[in-house]
């Protein structure tokens, strides 16, 4: 998983009186990255359906939920994509170079906000 940032944009904010010309800082924008999620084929077809639903126009946005295990595969950390829709799915690269390397699908998510706990 990669791209799970938050990014705040400030804008300069200058006083109206010329005598004092001080400059502040002022939230402006607040902006959410795209989540791209990586894994090795597993055969499930559970993302190709929600992508088919993108595909047929229906609602698809969905709270996605992102666990840092430990080795004993209790949670440390847990980010929540809110409103996550995919933007971009990429199949794996399919090559007979002996059979050394993994399957890779890769999901890029397009979401509203990030809740991390």
């Amino acid at each position: 998983v990669s791209g799970v940032s938050l990014t705040v944009q400030y804008a300069d904010y200058r006083n109206g009186n010329e005598m004092v010309n001080t400059v502040r800082k002022v939230q402006n924008t607040f902006t959410v990255e795209d989540v791209t999620c990586k894994r090795g084929v597993i055969g499930s077809r559970d993302l190709f359906a929600w992508l088919e639903q993108v595909g047929r126009g229906e609602p698809a946005a969905r709270t996605v939920t992102i666990d840092l295990l430990l080795e004993s595969r209790n949670p440390v950390s847990t980010w929540k994509p809110l409103s996550a829709q995919p933007k971009k799915c990429t199949g794996p690269t399919l090559s007979g170079k002996g059979g050394t390397e993994v399957a890779m699908e890769e999901l890029v998510l397009c979401c509203q906000g990030i809740e991390y706990s």
